[in-house]
């Protein structure tokens, strides 16, 4: 079995055994040069050739041991097993030669068969045994030429230990490739198990909902993000604190005893708890509870090592924001009643424009103020209910004259001076504001009549909640150094709530009961139908009281060049 796509540098053990290897071979020269200083120190017949043979054969197998020790050679044979394989059976040949009769250094070939059937191919292992079974028989042959010993036991000899040299061999590279069989299976199984890890760590930390870790202590073992945020704790590690421990330990009891009763009674949990810190409000927070199975059980999965005891349960905490999970239940239900709204909208328009006229022909008959009153009072709420309804219909218009309108481009400057205009100009008095236009040569892509709609509500909206200082709204125009234009709408309101932020372009979805809802929906849709973007920040701008902060729609517009943004999911709403 060929193994050239092993990599040395993660074949850790293949490493150890091709260290071993070369350690065996600095050990067999130097016992052999042992074993022929103790001939020369007991007035055997000296043999300066054989001792300087071993010393040599030490002092390569030292090199190749200090500077060849990390990687293992290819397992394809070639020139670099000659400083190897090569030397050993150079090295033994020469010795049995040297001392022929005197002794036996046949054993010695089962190291450089060993190492080529564990770092070497199969070809390569039979290969090196044939060469050495051929040197056994060219011996038996020498050894009969010179008359000693018997010639049919020195060939029977030669035979042996060759086919026992050939069994070794195979059976030394199967367990080799076995060995790399089972490494190939572990690294797939770990590979998997870490692209898993990370799969699941990248879930559970970019979850909204809060995950906790812990163990029967209450000591947190792993808690993302948002399992921090809801524990009130910012500055939290994200492993290793307790739940009983610290100047918050107080508000984190309700979940200690969840935990507990998890591991009491052994199944899942779930409650609603309130998490409530020194001098701040409340946390309400619904948590449910799993345990881990323990792992020396016979059929549990393996689990991960987030503890140094094998045996030891452990309680995922899943915590849920209770006011996002109402918040998105609302919305929900507000979604619902807006298809249902807009369902009954066109049966609304028909008797609303008939009341309409109806009171218009009886005002004109009408003279005592207080009936001319009532009349008045019927009109003003007739147009607010007309307007309500052109709000729920916008949504299916916008959709509409969105898809057939034509591409076209237009200068930002002139129709945002124009637009403007325009708005100031029905209500002078009420409606100041300051335009400030610095995107000069600008052309972007969208339509006129949207791009009025959109103003116009952006600019209704600020309207409604800015300060009654003259300079408390204002608008303006700019490109960035890549040529990016935007346009955005500031208003020195008050800043928005958490909730409220939350929902902004969400149709039906309104902080006020006199609204629909719809507004800042429509300017999404449209800016989304042209390729741009519109979104919410709370910036600081200047004004005649120094720097102000205040609430910023900005929309970002597409190049000409780019393609439309494909629509919305709420393109699927019927109206």
């Amino acid at each position: 079995m060929s193994r050239r796509a092993r990599l040395p540098n993660d074949d850790t053990p293949f490493v150890r055994l091709w260290r071993g290897f070369l350690t065996g071979r600095a050990m067999v020269a130097l016992a052999l040069l042992v074993l022929q200083g103790l001939g020369l120190a007991l007035n055997h017949t000296p043999e300066p050739a054989a001792l300087a043979i071993c010393l040599a054969y030490l002092c390569a197998a030292l090199a190749l041991r200090l500077w060849k020790h990390h990687v293992p050679p290819s397992p394809v044979l070639g020139p670099q097993w000659l400083g190897t394989i090569g030397m050993d059976l150079g090295v033994v040949c020469a010795l049995q030669w040297l001392q022929a009769g005197g002794m036996n250094y046949t054993p010695l070939f089962g190291l450089p068969i060993l190492l080529a059937a564990v770092h070497g191919t199969l070809l390569m292992a039979l290969g090196t045994t044939a060469v050495v079974s051929l040197l056994l028989l060219a011996w038996a042959w020498w050894l009969n030429a010179h008359g000693i010993g018997d010639a049919a036991q020195n060939y029977l000899q030669g035979a042996l230990a060759g086919m026992g040299y050939v069994i070794v061999a195979y059976l030394a590279h199967e367990l080799a490739a076995r060995l790399v069989r089972e490494q190939q299976h572990a690294q797939q199984s770990l590979m998997t198990a870490q692209l898993q890890s990370e799969v699941s760590a990248l879930v559970i930390q970019n979850l909204d909902d809060g995950v906790l870790v812990l163990d029967e202590h209450a000591h947190v073992h792993m808690a993302n993000p948002a399992a921090l945020l809801l524990l009130g704790g910012r500055h939290l590690p994200a492993a290793h604190f307790s739940l009983r421990a610290g100047t918050r330990s107080a508000a984190w009891q309700p979940l200690v005893a969840l935990a507990q009763r998890s591991f009491v009674q052994g199944h899942a949990q779930a409650a609603d708890v309130y998490v409530q810190h020194a001098d701040e409000s409340p946390v309400a927070l619904h948590v449910r509870t799993w345990l881990t199975p323990s792992r020396t059980a016979p059929a549990a999965p393996p689990q991960p090592a987030l503890t140094a005891r094998a045996d030891e349960r452990l309680c995922v905490m899943f915590l849920h924001d209770l006011r996002a999970m109402q918040a998105r239940l609302r919305t929900e239900k507000l979604a619902a009643m807006g298809r249902m709204s807009a369902a009954v909208a066109h049966e609304i328009r028909n008797p609303l424009a008939a009341i309409t006229q109806a009171n218009a022909l009886l005002e004109e008959d009408l003279h005592d103020p207080a009936q001319r009153r009532l009349a008045q009072m019927v009109r003003e709420n007739a147009e607010r209910l007309a307007r309500i309804v052109d709000d729920v219909l916008d949504i299916a218009r916008v959709q509409q004259q969105a898809q057939l309108a034509p591409d076209a481009t237009l200068a930002l400057d002139d129709s945002v001076a124009r637009i403007c205009g325009e708005w100031q100009a029905q209500e002078p008095a009420l409606r100041q504001l300051n335009v400030a236009l610095h995107a000069e040569n600008a052309q972007v892509a969208f339509d006129t009549e949207h791009l009025r709609r959109v103003l116009y509500n952006l600019l209704d909206n600020a309207l409604r909640h800015k300060s009654p200082e003259p300079d408390g709204l204002q608008v303006s125009t700019r490109t960035t150094p890549g040529g990016q234009a935007s346009l955005q709408v500031w208003s020195d309101g008050a800043p928005l709530d958490q909730s409220v932020e939350r929902h902004l372009f969400e149709p039906f979805f309104s902080s006020q009961s006199r609204s629909s809802g719809l507004g800042l929906y429509i300017c999404r849709e449209l800016c989304q139908r042209h390729g741009a973007s519109i979104g919410y920040q709370r910036l600081s701008r200047p004004t005649r009281r120094g720097d102000v902060e205040g609430n910023a729609f900005t929309v970002l517009f597409r190049p000409t060049a780019l393609p439309a943004a494909p629509a919305s999911l709420f393109d699927t709403l019927v109206v």
